[in-house]
């Protein structure tokens, strides 16, 4: 376990809501959350589906705009910031790992990695990606595509995507649910120790209690309101 390292904060969110349609229609799917992470810590997001963990994620990534509330990630004001605004809010801040690799299938590994940092004007991109390819095992798959890589192979290149901008947050949904169970074990352990050296705030969406024990820090949601809040001792 890592302690936060001083008192600030990467996420502060108060009553957060998020309604979705409108009159006779409309559906409360976030009804007021109150969510303070530290920089540096290791916090999972547990819940049934439908619990609004996926939606509250969406939410605090920009991804998806609240109906009310205040939120600020990692310095900034996302709950006034339009569409473009927080795009680029995102852009360097935030590093998301989905369950769905959604690597393009027409660029090598390094490809996949370099062509977002060349796109964010980061110099010398394609040193970098080839770097976290390395840091995450796969420093000799550089120039095979995704078709050519197992599927722990293609969610490591995913790992290095998000890390690679060096953002001071990292959000992994589901990371392992489309993996056997060795080979989540082994990702799950690329995440953290890739977490740990950048000293990033991770926060993990999963149903996997073993996957969250592993955090300093479990969140459970349940019909859009955190049920629990505990942090490991």
């Amino acid at each position: 376990m890592t302690s936060p390292p001083d008192n600030s904060f990467a996420i502060e969110a108060r009553n957060l809501k998020l309604t979705l349609g409108k009159g006779d229609a409309a559906v409360d799917i976030l009804r007021g959350i109150d969510l303070t992470v530290p920089s540096g810590q290791t916090l999972a997001l547990l819940g049934p589906s439908g619990s609004g963990k996926s939606s509250l994620m969406a939410v605090l990534t920009g991804l998806e705009r609240a109906t009310s509330g205040s939120l600020d990630v990692a310095g900034a004001d996302f709950a006034h910031l339009d569409e473009d605004a927080l795009a680029l809010a995102r852009r360097g801040r935030i590093g998301i790992v989905l369950q769905a690799f959604h690597l393009l299938p027409t660029m090598t590994a390094q490809e996949n990695v370099a062509t977002p940092l060349e796109l964010a004007g980061v110099k010398g991109a394609w040193e970098r990606a080839a770097e976290e390819l390395e840091a995450v095992g796969l420093g000799h798959r550089l120039t095979h595509y995704p078709a050519q890589l197992s599927g722990g192979e293609q969610q490591r290149v995913a790992i290095a995507r998000a890390i690679a901008p060096r953002p001071p947050l990292i959000f992994a949904d589901e990371p392992t649910g489309n993996l056997d169970a060795s080979t989540g074990t082994s990702i799950v352990d690329v995440l953290f120790r890739r977490r740990e050296e950048t000293g990033a705030t991770l926060i993990i969406i999963t149903h996997d209690k073993s996957l969250a024990e592993k955090c300093d820090r479990v969140v459970t949601l349940a019909d859009g309101l955190i049920a629990s809040d505990s942090t490991a001792a």
